[in-house]
């Protein structure tokens, strides 16, 4: 999103609740308060990490896709006022990961708080009450969207992988249920 002019877009400012963490362990969103996901590209990832932190105050400025309850950022301002820009990928780095974390085999079950969303709006998985993110490829996602709303009790399996900012499975299946065992 470079060529979008941050200072166009209109802004959004919430206390930071929840970064979300994708499959190869970067950060690509944050929850601001209890149900505004905003997506960042991973290449942004260090610089986040940097400079912003659960609980701190951030300014975000970015666009909506229709029809998906998500702000795509283009520019990410931290409580110090440090202004992280998407300016794109340096191509040095693009498609290179931070770190490729480890994976174990895992699996999660939970109630979803919070349905996730890429930054055109597809539908990518969904949050649980214990902070762990599920993902899946949007096709995926769209044949289950009816399940992977606020609500749903969800037990997944998959390739799991964890880090200081939180804990993402990848799912490889998944069951679907009205109540959720304790």
């Amino acid at each position: 999103m470079h060529w979008i002019d941050p200072a166009s877009l209109p802004e959004k400012k919430g206390k930071v609740t929840q970064f979300l963490v994708n499959p190869h362990g970067d950060l690509d969103g944050l929850v601001l308060g209890r149900s505004t996901l905003v997506h960042f590209p991973p290449h942004l990832s260090r610089q986040v990490a940097r400079h912003i932190s659960v609980g701190s105050t951030v300014r975000v400025r970015g666009v909506k896709p229709r029809g998906a309850d998500v702000l795509a950022a283009v520019s990410l301002t931290s409580q110090d006022n440090v202004v992280i820009t998407d300016d794109g990928p340096d191509a040095a780095t693009h498609g290179i990961h931070s770190v490729e974390r480890a994976r174990k085999h895992g699996e999660a079950t939970g109630r979803v708080t919070l349905s996730l969303f890429g930054p055109k709006g597809e539908l990518r998985g969904a949050l649980l009450e214990s902070g762990t993110s599920l993902r899946m490829p949007p096709h995926a996602a769209s044949e289950l969207a009816d399940y992977l709303t606020p609500g749903a009790c969800i037990h997944a399996w998959g390739s799991v992988v964890k880090t200081r900012h939180g804990t993402t499975l990848d799912v490889e299946s998944i069951a679907f249920g009205d109540e959720q065992d304790e």
